[in-house]
């Protein structure tokens, strides 16, 4: 008897323990692929001399001008991404992405402690440059490899080698697209879901027989620029040896690669020249607009409020139906700190609340002591979700308005507070107020 108790005991006490340490532990939300282990090995191209945006934009005056208004250009100084890259403890793998060259990491991985990609070697980085540094995801970092600049076109008359890549997205791929086969991970979905997303869409709507570009207004208007091989362009060129690390294509199919529709919707297409005075041809503007733009989600979503039949018994329902009508992937994705938020609100004569109601449209993960994904509302593709508040007529004070406000939120605000964030994190994506006294019209923003 004593032994059974003993052994309880042990085992409770081994429980407790091993639930602590992973309570404890550092976060490890996502496997590090193969082709996380090292930077990018960009070098500069005669006569370029420098890896530099502003080397391109000395004659990509357009793109150069759009890349400086994006994101992209502030991986690194993005206030949001150095709060959390300091909370969460500075991790190298992080730079893979937002600064992905090696000129740009301070840096060098030798190795990984007892192969723990997580914990790697480092050592000083002798071709360190912080100028390059600061413009993030620069444009060697997605047209430089093997010292060529690939692009859509090839045999072009450049002062530089050009050549041509597989597919348009394909260098989209190596960032947006991140794996989670760690051992104790359980996601439906990996931590950046996007081509999973788009992957469950197109197999869900060809069950369905339909085709999901027809549907989508944003997908049925683009085209993609430039399908043959880059690899076909450096065998005509003859001057550009293979390596493992180009950062193209990422082991997924062309036939994957070409349905991802990833800047057909984030990079709009544009007739223009390349070069200043050079001819006009169809190409695509680099501004890659996504969450942090309030006009790109707005486009993506179909938003309607309006007021329901009075039921007899004197009470009113207005109801808010929103649609991803316009992305293939589901809204928000990536991170999943990113969600909606619907409220309604019946308003009195002062314009204060009667009645709220607030609905989170989100990704609920939960991260200790086991990543588990508890639930996920996000808007899939072409699924209409309604809310709707409801009230008396005869309440009183008596309403006078109801009103409909759609959020979009780049993180939540627990995760601001514990991080000691300061910038803006929300934005309204949808406003309307609808007057209920008798003798106005109803209105919105």
């Amino acid at each position: 008897m004593k032994f059974k108790v003993a052994l309880i005991w042990a085992v409770a006490g081994s429980a407790a323990v091993f639930l602590g340490w992973r309570m404890l532990r550092p976060l490890e939300i996502f496997s590090i692929s193969k082709r996380f282990e090292n930077p990018l090995p960009a070098t500069p191209i005669p006569p370029l001399g420098k890896l530099g945006a502003r080397s391109c934009g000395s004659c990509h005056v357009a793109n150069y001008r759009e890349w400086s208004t994006t994101i992209h250009s502030r991986a690194w100084t993005d206030p949001y991404f150095q709060t959390d890259w300091r909370a969460e403890g500075r991790k190298p793998v992080c730079l893979e992405c937002h600064t992905p060259l090696a000129a740009q990491q301070r840096y060098r991985v030798l190795g990984y402690h007892g192969g723990n990609r997580w914990d790697p070697v480092l050592a000083v980085n002798p071709a360190f440059e912080p100028a390059l540094r600061r413009q993030g995801v620069t444009c060697a970092a997605c047209h430089i490899r093997h010292g060529v600049v690939y692009g859509p076109f090839a045999k072009l008359d450049a002062p530089h080698p050009v050549a041509r890549w597989n597919n348009d997205n394909e260098t989209c791929i190596r960032c947006h697209v991140v794996n989670n086969r760690h051992h104790d991970v359980f996601y439906r979905l990996p931590p950046c879901g996007t081509v999973t997303e788009i992957a469950r869409t197109r197999r869900r709507f060809r069950l369905k027989g339909r085709a999901i570009q027809a549907l989508l207004p944003a997908l049925a208007s683009r085209s993609s620029v430039g399908t043959q091989s880059h690899r076909a362009g450096r065998q005509a060129q003859r001057t550009f040896p293979a390596t493992g690390n180009d950062g193209y294509g990422v082991a997924m199919s062309a036939r994957a690669l070409a349905a991802l529709n990833c800047v057909q919707c984030h990079m709009p297409s544009v007739n223009r020249p390349l070069v200043p005075g050079g001819k006009i041809r169809p190409s695509r503007r680099h501004l890659w607009r996504g969450g942090h733009d309030p006009r790109m989600v707005r486009d993506a979503l179909s938003i309607s409020f309006a007021r329901l039949a009075a039921a007899p018994s004197g009470r009113e329902r207005y109801a808010l139906t929103i649609t991803n009508t316009g992305a293939e992937h589901y809204v928000p994705t990536g991170v999943p700190d990113r969600h909606l938020t619907v409220q309604l609100r019946v308003l009195g004569s002062r314009g204060h609340a009667l009645k709220s109601r607030i609905f989170t449209l989100e990704r609920s993960v939960l991260w200790r002591p086991f990543i588990i994904e508890l639930h996920d509302t996000r808007l899939r593709p072409l699924e209409p979700r309604t809310y709707d508040i409801g009230f008396s007529t005869r309440s009183h004070p008596r309403p006078t308005a109801v009103e409909a406000v759609v959020r979009y939120w780049l993180m939540d605000t627990s995760h601001r507070n514990h991080d000691h964030y300061r910038a803006p994190i929300s934005y309204v994506v949808f406003r309307r107020r609808i007057l209920i006294e008798p003798g106005k019209r109803s209105g919105g923003t």
